[in-house]
């Protein structure tokens, strides 16, 4: 007869193999259900191609070249930003304090960028900034969700030449919050955040290594949807370099205010004729 022990251990060595095996299996039916073969080939690195600055629309140059669809309040709202910018201000534009640019600024892609493709959901990994998450397993968009300046992406993948494999992800982004602009200039986006994004990307059917990522952006801010198409190029021999904005950033808010560090770390004012701070807080000398 057996000893109570010697049962017990085989038990528990029976259940191990089990769950093992089960874990085994579970493993293959996901690669298996992921199958490669179905889906694009987008990896390496992308950047935007050369000669290409960060305006919103890289056809246009930056600020009123944009031509942007603006209501009369948000036009008005621009070009004090631009007049504000103009006398050492920052305007509209809030990245001087390091937050995110948000959506869908991120995809001027100021830094390299990286795209991961997997069952149930797509990475874009940016080199100074969170990765974008896009949702490609059916959800649909939260209602619970909170706000972020990337916003909520659900995406689905075509094929839309009917080869049987996958080239266009169409992406709509939802739930954002601000401040967020289209570029540096200060380009409004409206405060009310219930901007909705369209996205329609593929890699150019002439060049592999160019990248198509067509943004239709609808905001309040905007007379009708702006649509522009940003490019980037792919670059397979590459090394990824860590972006810390916050690292070496001499811009300090203060209140509404903004003003900079100098060399010897002392506060200085941005602009012409600024004021300082209110310092009644502080020891006066």
């Amino acid at each position: 007869m057996l000893h109570p022990s010697t049962i017990t251990r085989s038990l528990a060595f029976a259940s191990m193999a089990v769950g093992a095996a089960l874990a085994v299996a579970l493993a293959a039916t996901t690669a298996q259900a992921f199958d490669e073969t179905k889906y694009p080939d987008w990896s390496g690195q992308w950047r935007r191609p050369p000669g290409v600055s960060i305006q919103w629309d890289p056809t246009k140059p930056l600020g009123r070249g944009q031509q942007a669809p603006l209501t009369a309040e948000y036009q008005a709202l621009f070009e004090a930003s631009l007049a504000d910018q103009a006398q050492g201000g920052q305007g509209e534009d809030a990245r001087f304090t390091c937050i995110p640019p948000g959506m869908p600024r991120i995809m001027t892609i100021v830094w390299p960028a990286e795209l991961v493709i997997l069952p149930k959901i797509t990475y874009v990994n940016f080199e100074n900034h969170m990765p974008r998450r896009i949702y490609t397993d059916g959800r649909s968009f939260p209602t619970d969700e909170e706000p972020s300046l990337m916003g909520y992406s659900i995406g689905q993948w075509l094929d839309t030449d009917g080869d049987g494999r996958y080239d266009t992800l169409e992406v709509e982004t939802r739930n954002l919050k601000g401040p967020r602009t289209f570029e540096t200039t200060g380009l409004p986006m409206h405060k009310d955040n219930k901007t909705i994004v369209k996205e329609r990307i593929t890699l150019d059917k002439s060049n592999p290594d160019i990248l198509l990522d067509e943004i239709t952006t609808i905001d309040n801010a905007l007379t009708r949807p702006w649509t522009v198409i940003k490019k980037y190029r792919r670059y397979r021999d590459f090394i990824w370099v860590e972006n810390n904005c916050a690292e070496g950033n001499a811009h300090v808010g203060i209140g509404k205010e903004n003003y900079m560090l100098s060399a010897d770390g002392l506060l200085m004012p941005a602009r012409k004729n600024q004021a300082p701070p209110d310092l009644r807080f502080f020891q006066q000398r």
